[in-house]
């Protein structure tokens, strides 16, 4: 429009006559209501501006409340996880008091289960004793009444042997058989008496030494009761130690399977929450580049729109003016014509004729070319802009290209950092769960350990114990002058 300007005035210059400075003033109100079409077009595109700019702050607050929203849930899951973690704990820590309580219980069970085997063991034992003792005087009452009626027989046989050798004999008077009758009943007597009384130190050193190994192998029971009782406790313990392992064990993979569901929970949610970001971030500069294509497209037809209209205003222009230059020119023309007539001799006319009908048609071509190349400079405007607007499609094009890259690039980008978050992680978890469960293995070996050596010094110490009370009842029993006291049969009771 610009270059129909100067076209316009460099017309107008060409020819100063006062005949020509209208159509200028016409070209001057033709610029005027173009610009104020201009001006009306930048008022649209500002409002379009902040259509645009308020629609970029829609987006941008639903993005960032979506960023807040995907932000609360991750802290959501994460409060939910620990506090399913604090209370999977707690169940744990209960377990392990509930069976410290229950392996209490069964060793104060059993403590008083021994204490009462060991009174009625140490009763039986008594009653053991008391009945081989009944049975040792029994029989040795027995064998007493056996010897003493041995003797009277005895007794009795020798004094009637006597009495038959002295009746046989005549020349014994009656004082002497009767005095040697009574001087050997005496005898008979005190070799009885004799005889009964080394029976009964016999009798009697037989029952002490047969106490003395009963209460030997009261002993020998005791300590064979006591080593049950010691094994049976130790076994008891190391069984329940065993369960408590068991359970710190199965404690320990419920922990790990809690612990790879929680993080592959916590996980999963950013992994999806990623993709809706990533979604959201796509659709919106998707909708993005649609807003700008369309704009851009509105903005070339309304100057597609604009332009026509603007050209053909101008064409009618450019041809009125051309036309009323040419109506002046001829104006001018017929008046030159005639006062060069009146003032020139009549034989001059026909060379005046002649010289200003060649100044017309010449100015007539010079006004000709220049409205061919106004014509032809407003086609050219038209072209140029189709041009600039084929440029303008194919930079926003470029551009939003370029940006969906640079969105594309920022988005695998931060999942390539999630997916190495997430690999460091497990890494972590994994070696968190090789690290607890090494020390819960050494916590069990040491405990067992610690377990097996208790066994062994309880035993060592029991069987020491245990020899130096034998070792101390047998030197006992030799200063009492009873020798060795294991080969001693002792009667059994009928109904074993």
């Amino acid at each position: 429009m610009q270059d129909h300007a100067c076209v316009r005035d460099e017309a107008v210059h060409r020819d100063t006559r006062p005949e020509l400075r209208p159509t200028s003033r016409k070209s001057r109100s033709l610029d005027c209501k173009i610009c104020e079409h201009i001006a009306t077009i930048k008022s649209a595109s500002l409002i379009e501006e902040h259509e645009q700019d308020f629609e970029l702050r829609v987006q941008m607050s639903g993005y960032k409340r979506m960023r807040r929203q995907h932000q609360k849930q991750l802290i959501a899951l994460e409060n939910r996880l620990k506090a399913e973690m604090d209370e999977h704990r707690l169940r744990l820590q209960k377990e392990l008091e509930t069976q410290a309580n229950n392996t209490y219980i069964e060793l104060e069970r059993l403590a008083k289960r021994h204490v009462a085997q060991t009174d009625k063991e140490m009763k039986s034992v008594a009653a053991e004793e008391r009945r081989i003792q009944q049975q040792i005087v029994a029989q040795q009452k027995k064998e007493l009444t056996s010897f003493l009626e041995n003797q009277k027989k005895e007794y009795r046989l020798c004094k009637d042997k006597i009495k038959e050798e002295m009746d046989n004999d005549p020349c014994i008077p009656k004082e002497e058989k009767q005095e040697r009758l009574s001087r050997h009943k005496e005898t008979m007597q005190r070799s009885q008496a004799e005889e009964e009384a080394h029976l009964l130190a016999q009798q009697r050193l037989v029952y002490d030494r047969s106490c003395r190994a009963l209460k030997r192998r009261s002993l020998l029971r005791k300590h064979e009761f006591e080593q049950e009782q010691l094994r049976e406790e130790l076994n008891k313990k190391r069984t329940q130690k065993e369960m408590e392992h068991a359970l710190m064990i199965r404690q320990d993979e419920s922990t790990q399977d809690l612990e790879r569901r929680q993080l592959q929970m916590l996980q999963k949610l950013r992994i999806e929450l990623m993709r809706l970001q990533h979604q959201t971030e796509l659709e919106n500069q998707e909708e993005y580049n649609n807003r700008r294509q369309r704009e851009l497209h509105r903005k070339h037809t309304l100057e597609q729109r604009q332009q026509p209209r603007n050209l053909k205003t101008l064409e009618m222009q450019i041809k009125k003016q051309f036309q009323d230059t040419c109506k002046v020119q001829n104006k001018q023309y017929k008046a030159l014509r005639n006062h060069q007539l009146e003032v020139s001799p009549k034989g001059d006319h026909k060379t005046i004729l002649k010289a200003l009908k060649e100044e017309q048609t010449r100015k007539l071509a010079i006004l000709a070319e220049q409205y061919e190349k106004s014509i032809n400079e407003m086609m050219a405007s038209q072209m140029r802009l189709e041009a600039e607007q084929e440029t303008e499609c194919q930079a926003l094009k470029q551009q939003l290209k370029q940006e969906m890259e640079l969105l594309d690039a920022y988005q695998k980008k931060t999942k390539s950092q999630m997916e190495t978050q997430h690999e460091r992680e497990q890494q972590k978890l994994e070696q968190k769960v090789s690290i607890r469960r090494a020390h819960l293995e050494q916590k069990i070996e040491e405990e067992l350990a610690a377990l097996q050596k208790e066994r062994t010094e309880r035993i060592k110490h029991l069987l020491e114990r245990q020899d130096r009370e034998m070792n101390a009842f047998d030197t006992e029993s030799r200063s009492l002058g009873f020798g060795s006291l294991g080969s001693i049969d002792f009667p059994k009771e009928d109904n074993r």
